[in-house]
């Protein structure tokens, strides 16, 4: 198993994954692979893009694993040694190579490459109903970060926030 920056021999190959990807987090929902390859070409690995795709293949080349990450610096620890991070966005192994250690290699990488740009910490959500990530997770010597929750909003909140609504109550 090879792990590294995805190479443009493994954009296919990426684009399956990220399809499964797709359907993993949207109830088995089918995306167009010409959606997917378009949206990694011009946003995921764009020149002007923070993220970095990191895979892991198999013998024959073929991406069996993701981890997308960004370095970001703290704004609250300004000490030299605390104040890059990792985000780990995503990490997703393909349903048929779990348990393989694709997963653990490329949180692996991620480490060293944390450590090698002086980052203090990884951090990184999972969904609450994940379990076996979880368990992967914490295997790893992670810890739930318990005083954190997670907040999103969405079209057409976000129209509403950025006209001053969401502030009066309103949507």
């Amino acid at each position: 198993m090879r792990v590294e920056i995805v190479s443009e021999a493994q954009h296919e190959s990426l684009i399956d994954l990220l399809c499964e990807l797709h359907a993993y987090y949207n109830e088995g929902a089918v995306v167009s692979r010409e959606v997917v390859r378009e949206h990694l070409l011009g946003n995921l690995l764009a020149p002007g893009s923070t993220q970095r795709l990191v895979v892991a293949s198999d013998g024959d080349g073929v991406v069996i694993g993701l981890a997308a990450i960004s370095l970001v610096y703290s704004l609250v620890d300004f000490s030299p040694e605390k104040r890059r991070h990792c985000q780990l966005k995503e990490l997703y192994v393909r349903s048929t190579n779990r348990g393989g250690g694709a997963g653990r290699a490329l949180m692996s990488w991620v480490a060293r490459h944390a450590m090698e740009n002086g980052c203090y910490r990884i951090d990184w959500p999972v969904k609450a109903s994940n379990a076996r990530g979880i368990s992967f997770y914490e295997s790893l010597g992670a810890e739930r970060v318990e005083e954190r929750l997670s907040y999103r909003v969405c079209e057409p909140q976000i129209e509403g926030l950025a006209r001053g609504n969401a502030l009066l109550g309103q949507a």
